[in-house]
């Protein structure tokens, strides 16, 4: 699997402008075979730092997704909106690991 992090900082000015261009790209991206996971979310501690977090089954899908018509338009319109080159850490895993449950909290229903 391939687990992808990346910080987003966008310009205040452009915000909005991002919401609508990562909420459309994020949908395309969702629709790919080899995706497991999309999903960016705000800090809830300074509007405008954003972090996406990604799973691909595996290198072929990350590539398939790297080359895909909607990443390229994404790539070509994200330096509009932030305020900094993105940061990012991306990991191939091995084989079998993926999501577990964290032990140190049950949910109470």
């Amino acid at each position: 699997m391939i687990f992808i992090v990346i910080s987003i900082d966008v310009r205040a000015d452009r915000r909005d402008e991002f919401l609508r261009g990562v909420t459309r790209y994020s949908g395309q991206v969702r629709a790919e075979p080899g995706n497991r996971h999309f999903t960016c979310y705000e800090s809830v501690e300074a509007s405008g730092e954003f972090v996406v977090v990604a799973n691909y089954a595996d290198a072929d899908a990350g590539a398939e997704h790297v080359n895909s018509e909607h990443a390229q338009w994404f790539f070509g319109w994200l330096p509009s909106v932030v305020s900094r080159v993105p940061t990012i850490v991306y990991q191939d895993l091995p084989a079998g690991v993926d999501w577990a449950e964290m032990g140190e909290v049950a949910a109470r229903m």
